[in-house]
């Protein structure tokens, strides 16, 4: 998988020879250090059998969407789901993008992301058990496909989004490859070179990770403003889409948490809608020093004054969460409202 998504990504590049022969070579060390670890899959832990609760007054079905790597048809996925829907005595439903195991898991690398969210949005409108709304629970990637589903279509519509350390704000580095890290010097170069053609029409159209990857170093460019699906969402670009800023209000609770050591999305603070700062890999940005907060550009400062953003933490990194972690946030956002 790994070397598949940086050969699309170099295939699109427009890097001098010289540094795509350097680049390579970065590649191939990098390699050895992370493919124990199958850095790109973000896979949830399988949880132990739940037990069906009386439905609790009010609830409603939930939706959940899995991360990169990871499917609706993989155990990990079947299980937290159907304990999600346990513990409000209510309908649960994962929904893939792909109608195997095997498609649900590629799309999340090679089907774009504005489509993976249309495909998502075309499969809860054909659910009856949903017409009447959902809360809904993302995990990793799956959070950008919620946030998606909300800012186009909301329809049925969504009170309650738990997102689980999700990739929501973008990122800004591959997984477990911090710029500002360790391996800083080669992180640097592998951003930089996705940075350098992440916005092309052929990049955004075949490969998820390049439309919610978000440069620093280019979030002022003509080629991000116009050509990122991120930067289309955020209403960062040239062309501001109301209905974006009117569904994302329609949501009663924005519920973000972030992993505290999350080797995965950087920065993490993107977890809780933040970012780096234009032209850093080092300074970070939480929620309220951001332009999409302080000017408003898609809802997300009104939310917040209104009390609908909620920020909570996991101690460990990426997808490490506990049965009781889940439950907790499901008691608290979703089971008693």
């Amino acid at each position: 998988r790994f070397a598949l998504l940086v050969a699309g990504l170099l295939a699109v590049s427009a890097v001098p020879l010289q540094q795509e022969d350097n680049l390579l070579y970065q590649i191939e060390a990098l390699k050895e250090s992370l493919l124990l670890q199958d850095p790109f899959a973000h896979l949830v832990p399988e949880l132990e059998n739940s037990q069906a609760l009386e439905a609790v007054d009010g609830a409603l079905p939930i939706v959940t969407a899995h991360g990169m790597g990871d499917s609706c048809f993989n155990s990990g996925m079947q299980s937290i789901t159907k304990a999600a829907g346990d513990r409000v005595g209510q309908y649960a439903v994962c929904i893939p993008t792909g109608p195997t195991r095997s498609t649900d898991t590629s799309d999340g690398f090679f089907e774009n992301m504005d489509k993976s969210v249309d495909v998502f949005a075309e499969k809860i409108m054909k659910d009856p058990k949903l017409a009447n709304g959902f809360d809904a629970i993302g995990f990793s990637q799956g959070n950008s496909l919620i946030r998606g589903y909300i800012q186009k279509y909301n329809n049925p519509q969504v009170r309650t989004f738990l997102s689980v350390h999700g990739t929501v704000s973008g990122v800004a580095g591959f997984p477990n490859c911090n710029p500002a890290g360790l391996l800083g010097p080669v992180c640097d170069i592998l951003a930089k070179a996705l940075g350098a053609g992440a916005y092309l029409k052929l990049t955004q159209n075949h490969l998820f990770q390049a439309d919610y990857f978000r440069d620093p170093f280019r979030v002022n460019s003509t080629a991000y403003k116009s050509g990122s699906q991120l930067a289309a969402w955020n209403n960062e670009g040239d062309t501001v889409n109301a209905t974006y800023k009117e569904n994302f209000l329609k949501v009663s609770q924005w519920v973000m948490v972030k992993a505290l050591k999350d080797s995965m999305v950087y920065p993490n603070e993107g977890e809780h809608w933040g970012h780096f700062a234009d032209d850093s890999f080092k300074t970070v940005l939480t929620m309220n020093q951001t332009r999409w907060y302080t000017e408003d550009l898609f809802g997300l400062k009104t939310a917040d004054e209104a009390g609908k953003i909620h920020f909570e933490t996991t101690p460990g990194n990426h997808l490490q969460f506990t049965k009781e972690d889940l439950f907790g946030w499901i008691d608290k956002y979703i089971k008693n409202q």
